[in-house]
């Protein structure tokens, strides 16, 4: 096992052992912590995603995002290696998006967000961030900083899944921000 995967593993595991009331509450906390980061940068398009596991669920945020004006977004999976985010229009029925997930259908437009919510399941105070290992977000991410659009990235966890250091490789694309139930961390500025 590489250092990232054990890392990945151990963080996981710590997040699966949370009580499922204590997930509910938090992703209230969380929705509220997050306001004034979303009023600040004035986004018109937030991207979140439809939890899976025991991820926490970013649906509270994004209904607050949505109240206050917002469009949301979901990400699919196009194919194995292609991210994309969709509009999402509130009550348009969702279909199966890739890696367990799901998002809006086909007819849905593919949007540029301002701001993207990501699920993490690692990471630290630098910006960094460990994911399920398959690259999904950096690869789009990175499609869409090389059409000159680089939005605000937002590591969504529960304090848990904190670690003192995550391997950084080249092809990583750090975080902005990392939101839990307990704290806003504001990762250090990119040179």
């Amino acid at each position: 096992m590489t250092d990232k995967s054990a890392l990945r593993a151990a963080a996981l595991s710590r997040r699966d052992a949370l009580a499922g009331s204590y997930r509910a509450e938090a992703a209230e906390r969380l929705a509220m912590r997050a306001r004034p980061l979303i009023e600040n940068a004035q986004p018109s398009i937030v991207s979140g995603y439809w939890p899976i596991r025991s991820e926490i669920d970013p649906r509270p945020l994004l209904a607050l995002a949505r109240h206050d004006g917002h469009a949301v977004a979901l990400p699919v999976l196009i194919d194995s290696e292609t991210l994309r985010f969709r509009l999402w229009d509130e009550g348009a029925a969702l279909v199966p998006a890739g890696f367990g997930t799901i998002g809006p259908d086909a007819a849905a437009p593919d949007i540029v967000p301002d701001i993207v919510l990501l699920p993490l399941a690692g990471f630290d105070r630098s910006g960094h961030r460990i994911g399920y290992g398959k690259g999904h977000y950096d690869r789009a991410i990175a499609r869409l900083a090389t059409s000159g659009h680089r939005p605000l990235l937002v590591g969504l966890a529960f304090g848990v899944q904190e670690v003192d250091k995550v391997p950084f490789e080249p092809h990583d694309i750090p975080l902005d921000f990392i939101l839990t139930e307990d704290e806003l961390i504001a990762a250090p500025p990119r040179g």
